[in-house]
């Protein structure tokens, strides 16, 4: 169908176009060096990033970059919060060399309950003081309390702080289904309750869960294997109606077989 949105999978930096390809897919979305680290974005691609970004467009296979899980702009703790300003900035650029779609980044914590405005007010310090060459793609997680971005309410409160600064209207939402199922967020509505939020859904990753609902649990499954009921899952995703990647186990095989899973069902 015409209106089909293009599907893709997380793959290995080394070759995402032809990882893409490999998987019959439109899109790949990759880390751009080591998730659990502090460390700025390596290029794993042989030529670096402009020939990377040459033949992404060559293929027309579009490009997304997940940044480090630690970044965490929320933070009350300066230790935390300005490094991960600094790897903000450092992961936005490098996504802008490789002419990336877009940047996705949890929306991470605040390490009291007492604290949670002041991480709000961070978020929005955070994009003002970055500057976004290319879309910034927030994404709902699924556990934790002082969680920034869990639960519907917190959404809110965050959106609402982000569209007063400068640069906001380069922010996204990126909907994780694995996350909002987790997180108590009722599939059966998360696109339509997400769109009330933020009046846009850039990006979805459709991920099943091997957790009941609104347990906080952030443990992706492939596809029709876990507990969310299938047919909330693909309706999730056809009421998104933006690019999908998914995020599970099995290689190349297992994520075939997940995207034959998806289409058919789109």
């Amino acid at each position: 169908m015409a209106d089909t949105p293009r599907l893709g999978a997380h793959v290995d930096s080394t070759d995402p176009v032809a990882a893409a390809q490999e998987r019959g897919a439109g899109l790949s979305q990759f880390f751009l060096g080591n998730p659990q680290g502090y460390k700025g974005p390596e290029f794993a691609y042989e030529g670096g990033p402009e020939a990377l970004r040459a033949a992404a467009e060559s293929a027309d296979v579009d490009l997304y970059v997940h940044a480090p899980y630690l970044i965490n702009v929320a933070s009350t703790n300066n230790r935390i919060r300005i490094p991960s300003r600094k790897l903000l900035q450092q992961f936005i650029d490098a996504g802008a060399a490789i002419g990336a779609k877009g940047l996705i980044v949890h929306g991470g914590h605040v390490e009291q309950a007492a604290d949670v405005d002041k991480g709000i007010d961070n978020w929005r310090k955070a994009i003002e003081a970055t500057d976004l060459k290319i879309p910034l793609l927030l994404e709902n997680t699924a556990g934790g309390d002082n969680a920034m971005a869990r639960t519907l309410e917190r959404i809110a409160r965050v959106w609402d702080a982000i569209g007063s600064a400068e640069g906001s209207d380069h922010v996204g939402f990126c909907l994780d289904t694995c996350h909002a199922h987790a997180g108590g967020i009722p599939l059966a509505t998360a696109a339509d309750d997400i769109r009330a939020i933020t009046g846009r859904i850039d990006l979805v990753h459709c991920n099943d869960s091997r957790d009941e609902f609104d347990s906080g649990a952030d443990r992706h499954t492939n596809l029709g294997e876990g507990l969310i009921d299938p047919d909330e899952l693909a309706g999730a995703v056809r009421a998104a109606g933006a690019p999908v990647v998914i995020e599970t186990r099995g290689g190349l095989e297992g994520q075939v077989a997940d995207l034959d899973w998806l289409r058919a069902r789109l």
